[in-house]
């Protein structure tokens, strides 16, 4: 891999595709880890870190929070791994917070993804923050794969506003003006594969149109060390999202 090429295409359009990065049997092995902790783990964890499309349908999970810090496997992926390095790499930085977050939109129920930054979730001065989204599973326009806007990490944090998506319930409020069509590109990835995007970076995601496919993904995040959150802003902003699901 050359990092260094890595890098400049990262500075350039605030992502990157890994292509194949994750071996057969490890894709497979967390495959099966994140099969086992939605048994085991998500019973046991408060609201705030369970989200489903319906209360009523545990069939419906949308979301997962903070898994690295109930899952001694979780943990040992994104703490001193191969992506910890190359987060590294790419921010220019060593990292000092970490946490992995489940994703997935299920068949015929899951709903579009707001345009946003993580950035805006995440409160941070500067917003040095990088997440690697690792599909469980072939992830395509039909069942809604990410759509980045090239180069969008590049001019500023855009105004976020109320949307009714559960667990994403703020939104760019002025998405759609010509740069944002011009270099918003779709990012189809398969088992294997793995994005890389800057907490600045714009990106949004289609709903699952598929009738039999859902779109299950892990998503490992790092803050860098030069990032300094605001406790009040998220503490705030939590609690509007947990008021979102009442």
């Amino acid at each position: 891999m050359d990092l260094k090429a890595l890098k400049g295409e990262f500075d350039r359009n605030g992502y990157v595709m890994l292509s194949q990065f994750i071996s057969e049997d490890r894709s497979r092995e967390l495959q099966a880890k994140v099969e086992e902790f939605i048994r085991v783990s998500v019973p046991t964890m408060p609201p705030e870190h369970v989200f489903y499309e319906n209360d009523q349908d545990n069939t419906s999970l949308k979301q997962l929070f903070h898994l690295s810090d109930y899952d001694p496997y979780f943990h040992q992926l994104i703490h001193g791994s191969i992506f910890e390095e190359l987060a590294e790499v790419l921010l220019g930085e060593k990292m000092k917070k970490r946490f992995v977050e489940y994703f997935n939109k299920p068949a015929r129920s899951g709903k579009p993804t707001p345009p946003h930054q993580d950035g805006y979730y995440f409160k941070l001065t500067p917003p040095q923050a990088i997440t690697f989204w690792i599909p469980l599973e072939e992830v395509n326009q039909e069942n809604g794969c990410l759509r980045y806007v090239k180069g969008s990490h590049l001019h500023g944090l855009r105004p976020h506003g109320r949307t009714a998506t559960l667990g994403f319930s703020q939104g760019i409020t002025d998405y759609g003006i010509p740069s944002d069509l011009t270099y918003e590109a779709p990012m189809p990835v398969d088992v294997g594969d793995v994005l890389v995007h800057h907490a600045m970076t714009i990106h949004r995601a289609d709903q699952n149109k598929s009738l039999t496919r859902s779109r299950r993904v892990l998503a490992l995040v790092y803050f860098g060390a030069s990032a300094v959150e605001d406790i009040v802003s998220k503490a705030d902003y939590q609690k509007e999202l947990l008021a979102a699901k009442k």
